[in-house]
């Protein structure tokens, strides 16, 4: 063997196919963790940014909140996914996918709500 084309490790998503349900009426795409899909843990933060233009983006990014700097710039801990799928895996998140671009929430850990995330819009927009 040559090193080419190194075989990773086939990931096991906590839902199949089969335990996805029509929640959205949009086929429209977002990028969302592992922690979520395969770990299984519920959406603490996410933000929207300007969708990837030529692709079917929302702009919308999840994550559970607690993974490292390491951790994501490892593009292996991420996917794509149909924004249908990430919200079967938590519903929570689903009144606020209307939100405007540049809008970010957190699961306030006192309460397991989603509260705007205004310090983080305000540095993004700094940026």
């Amino acid at each position: 063997m040559f090193g080419f084309g190194k075989k990773k490790k086939e990931k096991e998503y906590l839902l199949g196919a089969s335990d996805i349900r029509p929640l959205l009426a949009t086929k429209m795409g977002c990028i969302a963790t592992d922690r979520i899909t395969v770990d299984g843990c519920r959406v603490g933060f996410f933000y929207r940014e300007e969708p990837s233009d030529g692709l079917p983006d929302t702009g919308w990014r999840f994550f559970a909140g607690d993974e490292s700097d390491e951790y994501l710039d490892d593009p292996d801990n991420s996917n794509v996914f149909c924004l249908n799928t990430i919200a079967n895996y938590d519903r929570e998140i689903i009144p606020y996918l209307d939100s405007e671009i540049g809008s970010a929430y957190y699961r306030d850990p006192r309460t397991g709500k989603f509260v705007l995330d205004r310090e983080w819009m305000s540095a993004a927009n700094r940026r």
